[in-house]
């Protein structure tokens, strides 16, 4: 998944973008660990990353993250610098472990964990700027694989879980409209994480831990258009694309599509009187 930022731009995505008539810029956070040591490495990168996303924000861009892995919620929110931001989280997985539930010890699946402030509170706090996002201000949106200890830890906390099978009996906007209405209620920006794994494998397969039953391209590009009439989204991210795992390109095309529709939403609200 490490691979998938640099094949998206390989690949043309910023060619995709300016010929929409968007301004891009590209900046690559990089450390220098070898060999890497994963929760220290990780949250090197998050530091890096809250200053790059401070500096787009302060310019009046948006920051979009291109990242193999979830944790880095951390950093974009950290570069947002106040409390006053919501959370709508696209996944296949709960991302809800903490090291005393974790069978894997797979520090991506704790990264909604970390952004609620369940776990790695010392270090995550040694990110400029951030501060954990309340539960009651999360929307998790197409998950569907979760661990015994992490749903029930799910269950117990006030994160609306909004599943695949509601989006596809409701529809995206009767599914979602009421949790982002409330979402905008409590919070004045939103920051947008999307797992590209939250994808059905059947239209596309993002990386090794797809599970079946996901949403749709369609669902998720209209979530997309929604969630930014009721934004403003201050910062975004597309996670977890693995090119390995995608030789006819279905992900990288339907990274393409909902990136395209992602920033295109983003730039008519701000135009929007």
């Amino acid at each position: 998944m490490g691979r998938g930022p640099g094949h998206l731009l390989e690949r043309g995505l910023v060619a995709r973008l300016w010929d929409g008539g968007h301004d891009v810029a590209v900046d690559t956070i990089e450390v220098a660990d070898a060999p890497p040591a994963e929760v220290r490495t990780a949250f090197d990168v998050n530091r890096l990353l809250a200053a790059a996303a401070r500096e787009a924000t302060n310019s009046g861009a948006l920051p979009l993250v291109l990242a193999g892995n979830c944790n880095t919620a951390v950093g974009t929110l950290g570069g947002l610098g106040r409390s006053d931001v919501g959370v709508v989280w696209f996944d296949a997985h709960g991302d809800f472990n903490t090291p005393e539930t974790t069978v894997t010890g797979f520090l991506d699946g704790m990264a909604l964990a970390l952004v609620t402030g369940r776990c790695w509170r010392a270090v995550a706090a040694s990110v400029p700027g951030f501060e954990p996002v309340s539960p009651e201000h999360v929307v998790l949106v197409g998950a569907r694989d979760f661990d015994p200890a992490e749903r029930a830890a799910l269950e117990s906390t006030a994160v609306t879980l909004v599943p695949p099978d509601v989006v596809h009996e409701r529809g995206t906007a009767a599914a979602l409209e009421p949790h982002l209405a409330a979402l905008r209620a409590g919070v004045r920006r939103l920051y947008l994480h999307l797992d590209l794994d939250v994808l059905d494998p059947r239209e596309a397969t993002a990386n090794q831990f797809t599970a079946p039953d996901g949403l749709t391209i369609t669902e998720v590009a209209d979530a997309l258009r929604l969630i930014a009439r009721r934004g403003p989204i201050a910062a975004a991210a597309l996670t977890a694309y693995d090119p390995s795992h995608d030789p006819d390109d279905r992900a990288l095309n339907a990274a393409f599509q909902l990136l395209y529709v992602l920033v295109e939403e983003v730039g008519r609200s701000q135009t929007s009187p």
